[in-house]
């Protein structure tokens, strides 16, 4: 029996519909909750989309939470026209999926964080996946959530490769600037999972074309929703040999953290819109001699973490 319980904090585009996947089929985690964002898409249709993936796996046990439906210091969020060609303009690559007979919970992303953190402790693992606008207001609204969270693996951030928005931002971290800064500072026992890694771990139409071949409903959604991914990264020159794992790394990594190379880094995120040094995830030059729980993943083992997350599909996707 798992003794780790995890939440997902999901903006539910494609790489996140597998995450999703991967932590209901990993036996090592609980999956006790989903927390909606915006980004991939807008935060009402991240939510449904995660209700109505989970029942396609007949994960109905699963709550899903609503959360920020925009940036820590804005008003509103409109959806980049990038990222729906990418994840398609439904989030999940245009495939239609059963509605859940779930609805989504009344209580607030945050309050459940909260609470969870306070219920669950070391145990608890987070995974946030999209911006950490979530993140840093259950922060400030309970400074206790920093350290009572067992271990928090986000994917998100650029080290030691270029950003895909800017030529140093990656896309999570510039919906919001702010409070991937303030989650960095203040959130313990963190670590990054970005770019560095997750482009080096790529999935391809013979993994998917496997999914197909189970002969099941859920294996033809999910080979349609990453295909459509697939062919994005192509058509948009982003790359031709397959398709990041970004998301579902960030959940291996979580729960098993050998996956990746890590270094200790206490890290702040740039947010000076004068200067245009927006975004960037970079270590803290202060605390440099400074102790810290905060890390970076600058390396993965690419052959056996697609290996195995090839494997928890083909079980998940029965």
């Amino acid at each position: 029996m798992a003794t780790k319980k995890m939440i997902l904090d999901l903006d539910t585009g494609v790489d996140d519909a597998l995450a999703l996947a991967y932590a209901v089929a990993d036996p090592n985690v609980d999956l006790i909750g989903i927390i909606s964002s915006y980004g991939n898409t807008l935060v009402e249709t991240a939510a449904q989309n995660s209700l109505n993936l989970l029942h396609l796996l007949g994960a109905d046990d699963v709550p899903v939470f609503i959360g920020a439906s925009h940036s820590s210091t804005t008003n509103n969020f409109e959806v980049m026209p990038i990222s729906q060609l990418i994840h398609g303009k439904n989030g999940v690559g245009e495939i239609t999926l059963e509605t859940s007979p779930r609805q989504i919970e009344t209580q607030s992303a945050v309050d459940f964080l909260i609470e969870s953190a306070h219920q669950y402790k070391e145990n608890l693992i987070f995974i946030p996946t999209g911006p950490l606008t979530n993140l840093a207001a259950a922060i400030e609204k309970d400074n206790d959530v920093a350290t009572l969270i067992g271990n928090t693996t986000l994917m998100g951030g650029a080290l030691t490769v270029p950003g895909n928005v800017t030529p140093f931002t990656e896309a999570n971290i510039h919906q919001d600037p702010e409070a991937a800064d303030f989650a960095f500072v203040h959130q313990q026992n963190l670590t990054m999972v970005g770019l560095d890694v997750t482009l080096r771990t790529l999935l391809t139409k013979k993994e998917t074309a496997a999914w197909r071949t189970l002969g099941t409903l859920a294996g033809e959604k999910f080979a349609d929703l990453m295909d459509f991914y697939i062919d994005a990264y192509a058509n948009l020159n982003i790359n031709k040999n397959g398709a990041a794992l970004h998301d579902p790394l960030a959940v291996a990594a979580g729960v098993d953290p050998s996956y990746v190379t890590s270094i200790a880094l206490a890290m702040r995120v740039t947010y000076d819109k004068e200067s245009g040094d927006y975004g960037r995830t970079i270590g803290d030059k202060e605390k440099l001699l400074v102790p810290t729980t905060t890390k970076a993943a600058v390396l993965v083992d690419s052959k056996r973490f697609v290996h195995d997350f090839q494997n928890l599909m083909l079980t998940v996707l029965q």
